[in-house]
């Protein structure tokens, strides 16, 4: 292809023929996914009493369907098989393609977990669309488009981006973004159940083994103390602070890169999102990345030396002065109502 000519991708179908929010329902151990349950709120929230659609692929997985549609989803199209009871990519992938070869959705919201990830590019890929990753935010705009805003790894920059060509729109959504709803008791949803598009051939993938690890993350911690660069490794006064509040320590990028906190205790754009009832930052600079982490929190307590930090852009208690020393303080302060 000349240099100088411009690719452009054909997709399946065009936005005129295209209809419906479509969420694609993740599972693990018969549970529904937190994220799953996320999207299913946020996307009632943005289609103002449109139908939203389900996709759920697995074994013997009715109950999710039925679950999926008490949490609000119209209609839900299930793919079941022995090979779907764990994730592979080439039998899921190719469920999702299906399903969009025959509705022709014009938006599909997928969680951006491990697997998510995994099978949205390789969809965006089939499908020739785009694919808006790890958004932190989506409305719809004065246009009526969809619009999914995503943060710079740099930092102090958001981009709003939109899919206006082709079809569907595939967006991904960290988990902890949005709030989930509430189970309603009763509902008259539809469950469809679809033809399995694959033979046992088509699986190239063979699980060997599969350990489900029991991580508890941070992202559901209703306090966290949460460390950066500024600490210089010392967790010492964050633990203890955590633990007379019952919370919990997390930590930036940076104290991941370190090895001061395991992956599970990262928040940011590359981590969790919390949504906390108290965050107590220490020795946090405030860069875009880790913010959009913790901008969820009823109450953040910034510690810093450096007055001109950005954190305290954030937060709703500044406080300028050396964490080594206000840390502690505040531990013996807790300490004392405590047992007063």
């Amino acid at each position: 292809m000349p240099k100088n000519k411009l690719h452009r991708l054909k997709a399946k179908y065009t936005p005129a023929e295209a209809k419906g929010m479509f969420v694609y329902l993740e599972h693990s151990e018969g549970k529904l996914a937190d994220v799953s349950l996320e999207l299913i709120s946020k996307a009632k929230e943005i289609t103002n009493g449109e139908s939203i659609y389900g996709m759920l692929f697995g074994h013997k997985v009715n109950n999710l369907a039925e679950e999926s549609i008490r949490s609000g989803l119209d209609e839900v199209y299930v793919i079941d098989d022995k090979h779907l009871l764990n994730y592979t990519p080439e039998a899921f992938t190719r469920c999702a393609e299906a399903i969009v070869e025959k509705y022709k959705p014009d938006t599909i919201l997928i969680g951006a977990t491990q697997n998510g990830c995994d099978m949205a590019g390789r969809l965006a890929v089939r499908l020739q669309t785009g694919l808006t990753a790890h958004i932190t935010g989506l409305e719809v705009d004065e246009d009526g488009e969809l619009v999914g805003w995503v943060p710079g790894f740099g930092g102090g920059i958001a981009a709003a981006c939109k899919c206006p060509r082709h079809r569907p729109q595939l967006i991904s959504v960290r988990p902890g973004v949005f709030l989930a709803g509430k189970e309603v008791k009763q509902s008259d949803g539809k469950i469809h159940n679809e033809p399995v598009p694959f033979s046992a051939t088509d699986i190239k993938t063979e699980i060997v083994e599969r350990k489900v690890l029991a991580i508890d993350n941070i992202s559901k911690a209703d306090r966290i103390v949460v460390v950066g660069r500024g600490t210089d490794g010392d967790l010492g006064i964050a633990e203890e602070l955590a633990e007379i509040i019952g919370g919990k320590v997390g930590g930036t990028r940076v104290a991941l890169d370190e090895g001061w906190i395991g992956r599970e205790q990262m928040i940011g754009q590359t981590g969790y999102s919390t949504k906390p009832n108290l965050a107590v930052l220490c020795g946090i600079s405030g860069a875009t990345q880790f913010t959009i982490g913790i901008d969820k929190a009823d109450l953040i307590l910034a510690i810093n030396n450096d007055e001109e930090a950005p954190i305290f852009e954030q937060a709703d208690l500044c406080v300028v002065d050396d964490l080594f020393d206000i840390v502690p303080a505040l531990t013996k302060i807790v300490k004392n109502q405590i047992s007063g």
